[in-house]
């Protein structure tokens, strides 16, 4: 069969076929789009088949399965942490988004201004940007470097970021949130392809489980709780964060809110995350599936970033041609559908939250549409750039991480503490950002090497989940205590705020042409509160809330006893 830069011509056909249909989906999409609520949240029209994929898409992509298979290959199976830190969010994900909904919101940034001001707001705006710009940066790397490894090295990682850039950019401009939704359903399904296409292969090619444990000898590798980097703390406390800084991601707006109804985004946000965990057993055991594939076929002269893409182009050829074409279509879906919605949701910040508030504040909603996809375009040449400078996936995110956190205090404590003010905001922020510099600086490792017993360190450096628990420590105290010193908001302004946050929303609820707002035809509730104080806005869930709650605890339980139990198969 004839290769076109180490990848056959089957491939290639697989490829460009689907390259085709997505283009097509983002030209029509864009002929639909009349306002920014179409542009940026969908005009929130899409049922919970959709919302599911969407929130699978927008939060899985292919520098996931590659840090996670890195990880394990280096670490063993406690590697799957590297995504499965979320995993004890997911309960949380069925009770918080019927909040982002009740909002009535286009952009994070929203909630900042009609809960503390302006100016916090603005600051959201920075730091959302600044995460989605590192998280598509990653993906594109992580993405690039699957390509480079499948093709031998003849397409390198720095023409894939190129290239791949292009096609997301393309339909993402054209078709905004609306067209990251609609190929989200095609795009979730290959992915969801992609995550096990390598592992029957991968395990046939190592003689199953039992050649797993007969291969490798340490059997901290098979320990979901290692006693090495990824410990229990390190678990807990990455966990914690993902838990408290996951709502600032500028994207969840638009995962939550972008449904029909409170519980479209419910079942999409939690349900389709936790298909994001089953697919993250698949990476962790591709990357197992590698440290004995690799010491039997060139011993230990493998880049762990290019396990996963290495693997592929070396397995799957055996099975049939077009395979390969359809991994790498699949793994352009899982880029394309993440950084599509990454790039919207940063340009909707800029747009709605800096450009619209400040600059022009009274122009015709093309030109907000039109000011959108050129924000976006900014932020993804931001975006290129850190991929070109990352040092390796597992090092990327772990940046993007701590950026999502530095807004958590801000974000938590104003949801249920009227008392919380703008001053304590930027304390909050500011001082989280500090620490998290601060604790990064050479400077300080070195006097946490010499002064700091091993408990807290890790390959002679301040271990980050303890990094982490300072600054959210710092971010939540000051938040706390600068707005007790501090001027309260008015109480017309928080009255509307946890009113619209307490009245649902209907299915044929008009869309309002300002945030927190309820329609006319719209009785405002009356909350029911956990605890009687005036300044405590904590409601009392419904029975719906507590039933998925329980349930996806259940999920949560049932997947790490799942994975515990497997790790002993073959033994």
């Amino acid at each position: 069969m004839t290769e076109y830069a180490g990848i056959n011509l089957w491939d290639w056909l697989a490829l460009a076929a689907y390259l085709v249909v997505v283009t097509g989906i983002g030209l029509w999409t864009a002929s639909k789009i009349k306002d920014t609520a179409d542009f940026f949240m969908g005009g929130r029209g899409f049922g919970k088949i959709s919302m599911i994929f969407f929130a699978f898409g927008a939060g899985t992509n292919g520098n996931q399965a590659v840090g996670v298979a890195s990880k394990t290959y280096t670490n063993g199976l406690s590697g799957i942490w590297y995504q499965w830190l979320w995993l004890f969010a997911t309960p949380f994900y069925w009770l918080i988004a019927p909040a982002f909904r009740r909002m009535r919101a286009i952009t994070t940034g929203d909630y900042f201004e009609y809960r503390y001001s302006r100016s916090v707001a603005g600051l959201y705006t920075v730091v959302g940007v600044m995460q989605l710009t590192v998280n598509i940066g990653v993906m594109l790397l992580g993405s690039a470097k699957v390509i480079e490894a499948i093709s031998g090295g003849a397409i390198p990682s720095t023409y894939s970021v190129i290239v791949m850039t292009i096609l997301f950019v393309a339909y993402g401009m054209a078709g905004g949130l609306a067209a990251a939704i609609v190929t989200d359903l095609i795009q979730g399904i290959l992915t969801v392809i992609l995550s096990f296409m390598i592992l029957p292969f991968a395990l046939k090619a190592v003689g199953g489980f039992a050649g797993l444990h007969e291969s490798i000898t340490d059997e901290s590798m098979f320990s979901l709780v290692a006693p090495g980097e990824i410990n229990g703390w390190h678990i807990s406390i990455f966990a914690l964060n993902a838990a408290l800084g996951i709502v600032t991601q500028p994207h969840i707006m638009g995962v939550c809110a972008a449904g029909r109804t409170e519980m479209d985004g419910r079942v999409g946000f939690a349900a389709g995350n936790l298909l994001k965990r089953v697919c993250t057993v698949a990476w962790m055991l591709t990357g197992l599936c590698g440290v004995v594939y690799f010491m039997n076929n060139g011993g230990d002269a493998v880049e762990p970033d290019q396990v996963y893409g290495r693997m592929a182009g070396e397995l799957l050829p055996l099975v049939m041609p077009g395979l390969v074409g359809v991994f790498l279509a699949a793994l352009l879906a899982s880029v394309m559908s993440s950084c599509d919605a990454f790039m919207v949701s940063s340009a909707g910040l800029v747009t709605q939250n800096l450009y619209r508030r400040y600059l022009a504040p009274d122009r015709d909603e093309k030109h907000y549409v039109t000011v959108g996809r050129i924000a976006g375009l900014v932020i993804v040449t931001f975006s290129v750039f850190f991929a070109y400078t990352v040092e390796d996936i597992p090092s990327g995110l772990e940046t993007f991480w701590k950026i999502q956190g530095m807004m958590a205090a801000t974000f938590w404590v104003g949801l249920f503490w009227r008392r919380a003010t703008p001053a304590g905001a930027w304390a909050s922020t500011l001082g989280a950002f500090s620490v998290m510099l601060f604790t990064d600086s050479p400077m300080f490792h070195g006097w946490a090497a010499a002064n700091l017993s091993d408990f807290f360190l890790w390959d002679g450096e301040f271990r980050q989940c303890f990094q982490m628990a300072a600054y959210l420590s710092t971010g939540f105290g000051l938040c706390i205590i600068v707005s007790l010193f501090t001027p309260r908001l008015p109480k017309a302004k928080l009255d509307r705020f946890y009113m619209c946050l307490h009245t649902p929303v209907n299915a044929e609820e008009a869309h309002m042409p300002e945030p927190f707002m309820l329609p006319e035809d719209v009785e405002p509730v009356e909350p029911r509160k956990l605890i009687n104080h005036p300044d405590m806005e904590f409601p009392v869930p419904s029975l719906i809330g507590l039933g998925g709650f329980a349930f996806f605890w259940v999920c949560v339980g049932a997947m790490i006893w799942f994975v515990f139990n497997m790790a002993q198969w073959g033994a």
